[in-house]
């Protein structure tokens, strides 16, 4: 595998993780299980895409790296977790 899909695969699975775990910790912009991982995967791909162009380093060019697989996920994670912050107070707002 390229290591921009692997990279892809991480930023999504750190968007999930973090978008879950917003919505768990703050139940009142919680979109449920399923919006809390479609706006996290989103984030995290989105925000992982961005931080990839922003810091070449993480990348991967040459093979994988746990410090890059490490960073791909902390981004995507973090990412994630706010746009599923930024979505759920939206959707918040307007019930």
């Amino acid at each position: 595998m390229s290591s921009t899909f692997v990279n892809l695969i991480i930023q999504i699975i750190g968007g999930v993780i973090g978008g879950n775990v917003v919505g768990g910790a703050a139940k009142n912009i919680s979109l449920g299980a399923s919006g809390n991982s479609l706006a996290g995967a989103a984030g995290g791909v989105v925000g992982g895409s961005i931080l990839t162009a922003l810091i070449p380093m993480l990348t991967g060019a040459g093979g994988m790296d746990i410090g890059q697989l490490a960073g791909q996920l902390v981004g995507g994670g973090l990412t994630g977790a706010i746009v599923t912050a930024i979505a759920g107070v939206i959707a918040s707002r307007m019930r």
